[in-house]
């Protein structure tokens, strides 16, 4: 047996807004509409490892994972005992995603565990995960070992997500990214990419959305816009209001056909080497969970067979 992940799941930060007892309803539902995993990012919510754990139990059978553990926000002890313990508790249902929120190419260690490589990026999670391994751990061994993905973006470290982890999950990340990451991971890796998604059928507020969505995570420069260049975006339509090929590039649907524009751009990255599309829905109140819109994507759960099969 191993961790099980289909072709459809959902990535959000919405849960961390919402109390305990809403949460776990909330995880039952996702789990009977049909999506096969849930990612949950990290910020100033819960921690997500706890948030991982009220999921897993609320549910029987949908595959929880991190999008991502922050590794400057605990020490790599305490990372790899809550690995092992949540994939002790819940076989086959827990994926580590790690990864590490930088500002300008600098770790935001004023704000949490000063990591004890204190070099750039790959080096830093490189040997974060030569300690975790490190860790003389006493509880029970999980029957299932839980798998673990990096949140990569560049071929650095694309490379160390290959060579030493279970795969990847690109975070905001253009088609091209996609094929890119397969061909660098290999064709057995796990390639979980999130998806930002507008199912607003008002052309222009869902254009709104998503300028805003994607000129938020390109403000001030950094990996994303780094990543962006690789791929034939110039400086032009990086900087200041993002234009609208970055935007259409980077978040899917809006307008009439929305639910349509996200079929579409699900299938390109399949096409272009995904293993799981993770969708995020964006709207204008990030502190309410869309689950009016998580309803709607879920028409097109039921039918990821037209995506092909899911992985193991």
């Amino acid at each position: 047996m191993s961790t099980t992940v289909g072709r459809l799941g959902l990535w959000t930060l919405a849960l961390d807004k919402q109390p305990a007892g809403r949460v776990r309803d909330l995880a039952a539902e996702i789990e009977e509409l049909g999506f096969a995993t849930l990612w949950v990012g990290e910020e100033f919510g819960r921690n997500v490892l706890t948030q991982a754990g009220i999921l897993l139990g609320a549910t029987n059978a949908l595959t929880v994972g991190t999008g991502i553990a922050n590794i400057y926000f605990r020490d790599p002890i305490a990372m790899a005992a809550a690995e092992r313990a949540l994939a002790e508790a819940h076989p086959g249902r827990f994926i580590l995603g790690l990864g590490g929120h930088r500002v300008d190419d600098r770790p935001l260690t004023h704000l949490g565990h000063r990591v004890p490589s204190g070099g750039r990026a790959v080096a830093t999670m490189g040997a974060y995960l030569d300690a975790m391994d490190a860790v003389p751990l006493q509880s029970p061994p999980p029957t299932v070992p839980s798998r673990r993905v990096l949140g990569a973006l560049g071929p650095k470290m694309l490379g160390l997500a290959a060579a030493r982890t279970d795969g990847a999950l690109p975070y905001l990340v253009p088609v091209a990214h996609t094929r890119d990451a397969r061909a660098r991971l290999g064709p057995a890796a796990l390639l979980a990419v999130e998806q930002a998604v507008v199912l607003d059928s008002d052309p222009v507020t869902a254009r709104e959305l998503a300028r805003a969505h994607v000129g938020a995570y390109l403000a001030g420069g950094g990996a994303h816009v780094k990543d962006m260049r690789r791929f034939g975006f110039t400086s032009d339509e990086l900087s200041g209001t993002p234009a609208d090929r970055v935007v259409d590039a980077l978040v899917a649907g809006g307008g009439r056909r929305a639910l349509d524009a996200v079929a579409e751009r699900v299938r390109a990255h399949f096409d272009a080497g995904a293993d799981q599309l993770c969708l995020q829905v964006l709207t204008d109140r990030p502190d309410v969970a869309p689950i009016a819109e998580w309803r709607e994507l879920a028409t097109l759960a039921p039918s990821s067979r037209q995506f092909g099969a899911g992985v193991a």
